[in-house]
């Protein structure tokens, strides 16, 4: 069923000979609900490095850089970040019941649940960015949920993510509880935010590879789909992920994330398996060019 979703910037610019083509958005399997709050985070970072922001009114103090620097604990639960990286790791009944941290560890720009997290503020994005320690302790964050996901980074300067050795106990918990969709949608979105760009691609590539391929995480797969993929800020990534998923999605008449040159008789391009070996999967997607 033919589709233009107006959400999705995805193939903006592309085929830069032919003239752009009128939005449109015809009836479609595709979650416009989950198209446009993607679209609306991407906007949501778009010159967040600009001078412009250094005299943002009303920001106020920045609580999660100072949750991130030791200064004040979360609320609920009253838990330093310290605290949180040794007592919490491997604590996978606690991860997976307690729902106040998230929005401490992955602050983004829209508001949670919890009414005691922080937003941040575009100014404090700007200073938390430029924080190495602060992001230090971010990625030590990242690694912590990744073990609670079944899931080890192997690399911190490429992203490249495995399987850890415990994953099959661990994807059997993250098939059966929704709610951690949720959760590692907002990492993704933290991570491109807070200046970690380079780990969002690697770890959706992984997640599409087990869900599309090994036919893994069923029940996470739609979200792979309406979510994940769209959270990766890197317009070339982001392209070849949708030609990665388009490849192995079955039926491929059912796929209805790319654009229509890719869905009705234009084959995707190819991603070499070249430098990838077993699950792994690195920022550079094999084949595609930052």
């Amino acid at each position: 069923m033919e589709s233009e979703c107006e959400f999705d910037s995805t193939w903006e610019d592309e085929y830069v000979n032919k003239p752009p083509r009128k939005k449109i958005c015809r009836r479609s399997h595709r979650n416009m609900c989950a198209a446009k709050d993607m679209q609306d985070f991407r906007h949501s970072v778009r010159n967040l490095d600009n001078d412009y922001y250094d005299d943002e009114p009303g920001h106020g103090r920045f609580y999660n850089l100072e949750f991130y620097h030791g200064q004040i604990k979360s609320s609920p639960g009253d838990v330093l970040i310290d605290e949180f990286h040794q007592k919490w790791k491997g604590q996978y009944h606690l991860l997976e019941d307690c729902h106040s941290y998230i929005q401490w560890l992955f602050p983004i720009q829209e508001r949670g649940v919890s009414s005691d997290a922080h937003v941040l503020t575009k100014t404090e994005i700007k200073v938390f960015r430029k924080d190495e320690e602060a992001k230090r302790k971010l990625v030590k964050s990242y690694k912590l949920m990744l073990d609670f996901y079944g899931i080890r980074l192997v690399n911190e300067s490429t992203g490249e993510v495995d399987r850890a050795p415990n994953w099959k106990d661990r994807f059997w918990n993250l098939n059966r509880h929704s709610h951690n969709n949720l959760r590692i949608t907002r990492i993704l979105k933290c991570l491109g935010t807070l200046g970690l760009q380079h780990y969002q691609a690697p770890l959706v590539k992984f997640f599409l590879h087990e869900t599309l391929e090994e036919e893994q995480l069923q029940l996470v797969k739609q979200s792979v789909l309406d979510y994940f993929m769209f959270a990766v800020l890197d317009k070339s990534e982001r392209r070849e992920l949708v030609r990665f998923a388009f490849k192995h999605f079955k039926p491929q008449e059912q796929f209805v994330w790319g654009n229509g040159r890719i869905r009705h008789g234009e084959p995707p391009r190819a991603a070499s398996s070249r430098g990838c070996t077993g699950h792994r999967f690195s920022s550079l997607l094999c084949t595609s060019r930052r």
